[in-house]
């Protein structure tokens, strides 16, 4: 049975088109990984079929009854509300039948004759409705989920307590507790731990209704999708199987595709070749006529637009002191302390990873670190001679999401030609295409190639990386494990991709045993 049906779908910004004549159907059950690279339009292709923006041309058409749910990120949390209370404002239907059973209840105390039998229909048939719902066990499943998510210590918390992360994983599990036929996730592990990955692994797995995922997580996709849907070349292609089958089946199509789009060049070539020999010829204008209607027939392979591969190398510098910083009895927060006090030391090549649930103070540490926040109490002494390169989880500034991309780039490296900026944006994976364009119109991905592009180009002799892998491809994923293993300096890395991290790093600290 067809949830969504979409057909001869095209869209496009300006003359950017990212969609051209895509149909396909989802059945119910499916359980669709939605892959492609960086900028190929997977948070698009999720705007449209939520109807959040509408295509040029084309239908998308929703099963009537369905129910969809999408994880947005921009909708604000109750802060009326405590946390348990926003989740379970998720069976906000059923709590409303609830009150309506207690009212009929009472009414029964002084209602008699057809009155009280009316209500008595009406009480059974609220009852049964609840029943099938499980509505006695919505705090069961609040439970559940806040454990699996992590989020079970917040449940008493008003919002605005909450950090991006967290208000993050509250969003998704009230999704989750929602359990719609339809779930579309646009990288839902992005904001958690490898603990809470593990449990959502599990969920999804198990989740009878369907879902589209967008992840460049390649093991989870490994786990709960059972379907790939590609994005390349403004095409949208269905391969059955999850990621490891895809690139399989993805690999032999594209070896097909050369030998056809070869075969198909040489017979292009030989028709040309005989039009221009034999049209000007009285005794073979006809056949040459004939081979030109001919070549105008043929619908011509078209072969996958080109994107450069990132190449990702870090500049060092110079060697530092033997020691990088040393914290003593360290207190870090904002309005309150999220650490006890820390006693750490971190000495020249080591590299460590910053594990642990979020909320938990990784990102506070690392800009305690750099003084962009006073810690609350305690010391941090940095060794000499640091070049750190820090990179950020976002974009820095509301401004700085304006600024054309060849710009954003330039003004760091001013002494740069043009030439040379171009040379270091094409490095790092983005197209001429993206250098003109805003960062606001470029993906996730793309945003994150740009700020690698900034810190690989400056030389450091440590690096200060928050999060570095969220929205990348895993292209350009790879290239950055190389490139990390690589480095000759120091490392301090914010990471909950164990897979990512754990060929890069000589020490792991889990950010958890520094809680307060």
């Amino acid at each position: 049975m067809s949830i969504l049906s979409v057909t001869e779908m095209t869209q496009g910004f300006g003359d950017n088109i990212i969609f051209d004549n895509v149909s396909f159907q989802l059945s119910k059950g499916e359980h669709i990984g939605l892959i492609g690279a960086n900028g190929k339009g997977k948070t698009t292709f999720m705007r449209l079929i939520t109807n959040e923006i509408l295509p040029d041309s084309g239908t998308i058409s929703w099963s009537r009854k369905a129910n969809v749910g999408y994880m947005d990120q921009n909708v604000e949390l109750n802060t009326f509300l405590t946390v348990k209370e926003v989740l379970q404002s998720s069976f906000k239907k059923l709590f409303v039948l609830d009150e309506e059973l207690k009212v009929l209840y009472e009414k029964m105390t002084y209602l008699k004759g057809k009155e009280l039998e009316q209500v008595l229909k009406k009480t059974s048939y609220i009852q049964s409705e609840l029943d099938m719902s499980d509505f006695y066990g919505i705090n069961s499943k609040i439970e559940a989920i806040s454990a699996g998510m992590g989020v079970r210590d917040l449940l008493d918390k008003n919002p605005r307590e909450l950090s991006g992360g967290q208000r993050t994983k509250i969003l998704l599990a009230k999704l989750l507790l929602e359990k719609p036929d339809i779930l579309l996730l646009d990288e839902p592990t992005n904001h958690l731990d490898e603990k809470n990955i593990v449990w959502l692994k599990g969920f999804l797995t198990n989740y009878e209704n369907a879902f589209i995922l967008i992840s460049h997580d390649t093991e989870f996709l490994n786990s709960v999708v059972n379907c790939i849907y590609h994005l390349e070349n403004k095409k949208l292609t269905k391969f059955p199987g999850n990621y490891d089958k895809f690139l399989m089946l993805y690999d032999q199509k594209k070896k097909n595709m050369m030998t056809q789009y070869y075969k198909q060049q040489e017979e292009i070539q030989k028709l040309e070749a005989y039009i221009r020999k034999n049209q000007v010829r009285t005794a073979t204008a006809a056949q040459a006529k004939s081979r030109g209607r001919k070549l105008e027939k043929i619908v011509r392979i078209k072969l996958d637009e080109s994107i450069p591969n990132p190449h990702f190398h870090f500049k060092f510098s110079s060697n530092p002191t033997d020691l990088i910083f040393e914290t003593k009895n360290l207190i870090i927060g904002y309005d309150r302390p999220l650490t006890k006090p820390m006693n750490l030391i971190m000495r020249r090549n080591d590299k460590i990873a910053l594990v642990g649930a979020n909320g938990i103070g990784k990102t506070t540490l690392l800009k305690s670190l750099m003084a962009i926040i006073t810690p609350i109490a305690g010391k941090i002494q940095l060794g000499e001679f640091l070049d750190i390169g820090y990179y950020r989880q976002e974009i820095e500034s509301e401004s700085e999401i304006e600024e054309i991309v060849l710009n954003n780039v330039w003004k760091e490296f001013s002494d740069f030609s043009i030439q040379e900026v171009r040379k270091i944006i094409s490095q790092c994976g983005l197209s001429a295409k993206h250098t003109e364009m805003k960062l606001q119109s470029i993906s996730g991905g793309e945003q994150a190639k740009v700020r690698l592009c900034k810190i690989i180009n400056k030389k450091s002799n440590v690096l200060f990386l928050d999060e570095p892998t969220n929205h990348l491809d895993t292209m350009a994923k790879d290239e950055l494990k190389r490139a990390l293993i690589e480095y000759e300096g120091s490392i301090v890395l914010v990471s909950h991709e164990q897979e990512f991290y754990k060929d890069i790093v000589t020490k792991v600290w889990n950010c958890e045993n520094f809680k307060v």
